[in-house]
C-alpha cells in the first residue's frame, strides 16, 4: 500500500554508466564537480533564471540551485557520504520535502575504469509517483551523459 492508492510502489530505477577514471577521481567529478557537469539549463527549478547548482560534501549537505532573482532551491539532503564508494540523498527538486525520492550512485572500479550506477527509488512518496518515475526515466540517461561528457573532458586536459 503506497500512501496515495493502493498496488505496489513503482520499482526504483537503474542506470548505469561506465566512465575511464579511476573511483576516487569520478566520486570526486560526480560530486565536487556536481555544478560544472549538471545540465543547469534544461533540468532545474528556476529554469532561465537558474545560475548554479551544488551537492554538498557530507552528510546533511545540500543539493541546492542558486537562482538568480530569487532564494535558494533546496533539491535534497545528503543521507550517505562514503567516498570514494557511494553518496545518497534525498531528491526533491521542486516539490515539498515531504514527497522526497531517494538517489544513491555507487561507484565501482572495473579494471581501470568506474562503473556508476545510479539508483532512484521511494516513488510511493509522491502522489505522481508512477508518472514522475517515467520522466526520470527519461531524463537520468540524459543527466548521465552529461556527466560522462564532463569525465572524457577531464580525460582530454590531463
Amino acid at each position: 500500500m503506497t500512501p496515495y492508492g493502493t498496488g505496489p510502489a513503482p520499482a526504483p530505477l537503474l542506470h548505469t554508466v561506465t566512465v575511464a577514471r579511476p573511483p576516487d577521481v569520478t566520486f570526486a567529478l560526480f560530486t565536487g564537480g556536481f555544478g560544472r557537469w549538471w545540465p543547469l539549463s534544461t533540468h532545474s527549478v528556476g529554469g532561465p533564471r537558474a545560475v548554479a547548482v551544488r551537492l554538498g560534501d557530507s552528510v546533511g549537505g545540500q543539493v541546492v540551485e542558486a537562482v538568480a532573482d530569487g532564494p535558494p532551491v533546496l533539491w535534497g539532503t545528503v543521507t550517505v557520504w562514503d567516498p570514494p564508494y557511494r553518496v545518497a540523498f534525498s531528491w526533491h527538486p521542486g516539490t515539498p520535502e515531504p514527497e522526497a525520492t531517494y538517489v544513491e550512485v555507487t561507484f565501482t572500479r572495473v579494471d581501470a575504469a568506474t562503473e556508476v550506477t545510479l539508483r532512484h527509488a521511494g516513488w510511493a512518496n509522491r502522489p505522481d509517483g508512477p508518472a514522475a518515475r517515467e520522466r526520470y526515466a527519461r531524463d537520468w540517461p540524459l543527466v548521465l551523459d552529461h556527466f560522462t561528457r564532463a569525465c572524457a573532458a577531464a580525460d582530454a586536459r590531463q
